[in-house]
């Protein structure tokens, strides 16, 4: 019987991978068998963890990962994975597929996983168009669309200048606003009819 291989992944670095880890351990993989990305994106090609998981595998081992979109994030990339590992004799386990255990080394397995996979996509795809759909809206209604907004009023920026013309150093009057000296000299620059440091 061949081995289990057991693959974890967070997108972030302030994500854990705890309940995967967990997960994989109770389905039976080993430790020193199993796999993570931290930081990583299931939409890039490369995934280190993700390569020396693949790499570990051998004829009759099976992957096992927790959920689907563990593995990536379009339907042909899933498909084109699954199609690989069986080439290879490798089984493909996904424990949270569907309320359920996937394998696909069996064809009911293997049909499951084709549409799951599909429907992950396209619930992908879904969240792309609302979130593009309410940019546009909220661009079109003239509505705020986030991100950093000025913090400091042209008084403040004018207050820091005198006193850099005082003798303060630029660095401690940007430290004590809580900006970078790039930003405090363009926001000088940018002030209207003041002369610049």
């Amino acid at each position: 019987m061949g081995k289990l291989i057991g693959y974890a992944r967070v997108s972030t670095r302030s994500q854990g991978t705890d309940r995967q880890v967990t997960d994989l351990l109770g389905a039976g993989v080993r430790r020193d068998d199993l796999y993570v990305d931290h930081g990583v994106s299931g939409a890039r090609a490369s995934r280190p963890g993700f390569d020396q998981a693949v790499g570990a595998l051998h004829e009759g081992d099976t992957l096992v990962v927790t959920t689907l979109d563990r593995l990536g994030r379009s339907t042909q990339t899933m498909l084109e994975l699954a199609q690989e590992l069986r080439q290879r004799g490798v089984g493909l386990r996904v424990l949270n597929l569907g309320g359920g255990d996937v394998d696909t080394s069996i064809p009911m397995g293997s049909m499951v996983f084709t549409v799951m996979a599909a429907l992950a996509q396209m619930e992908l795809e879904i969240k792309r168009e609302r979130i593009t759909d309410s940019v546009e809206k909220r661009r079109a209604a003239g509505k705020d669309l986030g991100g950093r907004r000025q913090t400091f009023t042209d008084s403040q920026i004018r207050t820091a200048v005198r006193l850099i013309e005082s003798g303060d150093p630029v660095a401690q009057v940007a430290r004590d606003l809580g900006i970078s000296r790039a930003t405090l000299y363009r926001r000088i620059r940018n002030l209207p009819s003041t002369a610049t440091v």
